[in-house]
């Protein structure tokens, strides 16, 4: 089908064309915010594509980063990561859906996905914008390096290639989205597992001071970045793997389809070290590599000035133990292991939970610890060191809608949150038994009423409720009814701090 007649932007770097919607809004695919990072480019800082001549169609999605295939038992979620197949190295790339009759000067909101830093793709369908351009929003998703190639901390190579490439999208962002309707000084950044820990990553970055207004962090935390003593454990196991010296030059040889061959042999490294408990306790041996904690950062003053709206959803681990038939099995000493893996001082911590949770099964205890470790304390701790700050406000939300996933075991869990920010519930493949959204109808309003509030933070900077702070900790309550309660779970909060 021909997109001859679609509409034609000029972006600094050539002109591009995309494609009407039925709905009158407009997208354009697939294009390049910085250049293929091909060969030793894998492990260099991102750099600036080509400038193109005539006019690039924009009509059809492009490549992905390179990844292996990922599954997570027997729950369906190539909604969320994609099929992660589609090769080519020009894989730097944005998206744009944007009214089509733009008037300019519209809140542009930037996200960046998830997937454990080792997959997934801005062309996954959980991530299609056509809603929030239907609602007056530029929005854009982006891809990044992923696994060896954006985040195997090199000796010779910068460190957090895949948020330097996040950083270089919104600098794209800056340069080019007046052109597509947006206000380059209104821009909301926001992610969802990884990618929100990548957002809190830049938040806490200096280089990327100026280039956004606002953050939403949805299942990310604020303190989830390795050691560079933890990145180096792993670094060394790459390198062993893959038969080479632990050198840029070296990795720089090796070609992609071996890099993700050894990105996958990599699981199960034990990353604990004397000071330091692994942050995401196995689920993934890459991530970001900071010294210094995103929160730590930001209790010192950065990203001061920019608004932030957190949250986790109740049962995030549920999507770690109950696909993989892990939650009914779980023992006593699966909790205590978890917590062992999750804190410096497990049994206070376990007897905590069981004092809070009398009636949970040990599944449901492994699940809430695995949840606060991996997420919830990372959430409460950014929360907390960014609402000292002045000039700036900070929000928190708890998704608690359950999921009937799985004969009804998987809740409340880790991207459960996502079609209902999107506006897309009612995309088939999220529907049924085995599906994200389980085989029941969600509350009819509950996706316009989140997906209108987080487009109210991006336009106004205020979702609708109360600000957090430390003597309230106000915090929306997001299900079928929607209700602000203060610091909710306390005393499980305390143990964490």
């Amino acid at each position: 089908m021909s997109h001859r007649s679609g509409p034609v932007v000029a972006t600094a770097r050539g002109a591009v064309r995309g494609r009407r919607q039925d709905d009158g809004t407009a997208v354009f695919l697939n294009i390049p915010y910085a250049a293929p990072p091909l060969g030793a480019g894998r492990f260099a800082p991102p750099q600036p594509h080509e400038p193109w001549d005539g006019v690039r169609e924009a009509t059809a999605p492009g490549p992905d980063a390179r990844q292996a295939e990922r599954r997570l038992g027997g729950i369906d979620m190539v909604p969320y990561f994609g099929t992660g197949r589609r090769r080519g190295g020009d894989y730097l790339t944005v998206n744009v859906w944007t009214p089509a009759a733009a008037r300019g000067g519209l809140p542009v909101m930037v996200f960046v996905h998830g997937g454990g830093f080792v997959a997934g793709s801005a062309r996954a369908a959980l991530y299609d914008g056509s809603a929030f351009a239907r609602d007056g929003v530029v929005l854009v998703t982006l891809n990044y390096r992923l696994g060896i190639a954006g985040f195997l901390d090199l000796p010779g190579a910068p460190a957090n290639r895949g948020l330097l490439d996040v950083v270089a999208a919104l600098r794209w962002v800056r340069e080019n989205i007046a052109a597509f309707g947006g206000a380059p000084d209104n821009v909301t950044l926001f992610g969802q597992s990884a990618g929100a820990t990548v957002v809190g990553g830049v938040l806490a970055t200096a280089a990327a001071e100026g280039l956004f207004r606002r953050v939403i962090m949805q299942s990310g935390s604020g303190l989830g970045a390795f050691t560079t003593g933890q990145a180096a454990r792993v670094t060394s196991a790459a390198a062993e793997v893959l038969g080479v010296e632990p050198r840029v030059d070296a990795f720089a040889e090796i070609p992609d389809e071996r890099l993700v061959e050894a990105a996958s042999k990599l699981a199960g490294l034990d990353l604990r070290t004397a000071a330091h408990r692994d942050p995401l306790l196995g689920l993934s041996p890459f991530g970001l590599v900071m010294d210094v904690q995103p929160a730590e950062a930001v209790a010192t003053g950065q990203g001061a000035g920019v608004d932030l709206l957190i949250g986790t959803n109740a049962e995030e681990a549920l999507l770690y133990l109950v696909p993989v038939g892990e939650y009914a099995t779980s023992t006593a000493e699966d909790v205590d292991d978890t917590a062992a893996r999750s804190h410096p001082d497990p049994a206070r911590l376990v007897e905590t939970y069981r004092r809070t949770r009398p009636e949970a099964s040990y599944g449901a205890l492994r699940s809430a610890i695995m949840t606060d470790a991996l997420f919830g304390a990372g959430s409460r701790a950014l929360a907390t060191a960014h609402c000292g700050h002045t000039g700036s406000s900070t929000f928190a939300y708890e998704f608690a809608w359950r999921s009937h996933a799985l004969d009804g075991e998987l809740g409340a869990a880790h991207a459960v949150e996502l079609p209902f920010v999107f506006d897309l519930t009612h995309l088939p493949r999220l529907h049924g038994p085995d599906a994200l959204l389980g085989p029941d109808e969600p509350p009819a309003d509950l996706a316009a009423r989140m997906h209108e509030t987080w487009i109210r933070f991006a336009a106004t900077g205020d979702p609708g409720w109360d600000p957090y702070d430390t003597e309230r900790r106000a915090t929306m309550r997001i299900d079928a009814e929607w209700s602000q309660v203060d610091d909710p779970r306390g005393e499980e909060r305390q143990v964490w701090s």
